[in-house]
């Protein structure tokens, strides 16, 4: 599983080196060169899977096929999607804190 990702800003270009959290979904990252804040595109659980070089790793082991994969991540992904984009609507761990 690879931990860390390159998050590149639509806005700017700016790309910075990030490690991703495995237990929890990044649904802002303000940008280091712009400061924008940018979210997940719709259908994206994450920044990481809408703008990093690697998607999150709740992703990743979905993808392998690894135990555990139905995370908050895989979830919201789900209801993005069955909502068209509702941001209000995703889990609290993506909202808690912000």
């Amino acid at each position: 599983m690879i931990l860390a990702s390159i998050i590149t800003c639509p806005h700017c270009g700016t790309a910075k080196a990030e490690a991703m959290p495995t237990d929890a979904c990044q649904f802002f990252y303000n940008c280091t060169g712009c400061g924008a804040t940018l979210r997940p595109k719709q259908g994206d659980c994450c920044v990481f899977c809408s703008y990093g070089s690697v998607p999150c790793p709740p992703i990743q082991a979905e993808r392998l096929g690894e135990p555990g994969a139905n995370s908050c991540c895989l979830k919201a992904s789900r209801v993005l999607r069955r909502r068209n984009g509702a941001m209000v609507d995703l889990c609290p761990m993506l909202t808690a804190g912000f």
